[in-house]
């Protein structure tokens, strides 16, 4: 079983955002989507083996924050930083 932490808010897209416990990048994209009021559920794929196998083959990638936004896969902190700084990042939690 996976190991979630879900805030529960409201009405945004299904945010998920794969993490580790030690993760500077990972704080601040839950510290953005959080200022977002968005809703999310975490993966903390330190939590239990395997985990970070799974976040790998559904992203493709081995870093983390991996972060989902409904089925787009925006990438890490910086994809999300960037989509903020370029005014895009509400209309992706307001769809």
């Amino acid at each position: 079983m996976t190991a979630l932490i879900t805030i529960f808010n409201g009405k945004m897209p299904e945010i998920l955002i794969y993490t580790t416990t030690i993760c500077p990048y990972c704080i601040m994209a839950k510290k953005l989507l959080d200022r977002k009021g968005a809703v999310y559920t975490e993966i903390n794929v330190d939590s239990q083996p395997g985990l970070r196998q799974e976040m790998m083959e559904k992203t493709k990638r081995r870093t983390v924050p991996q972060i989902y936004i409904g089925e787009l896969h925006v990438g890490g902190f910086d994809e999300l930083y960037a989509l903020e700084t370029k005014k895009q990042l509400d209309a992706l939690l307001n769809a």
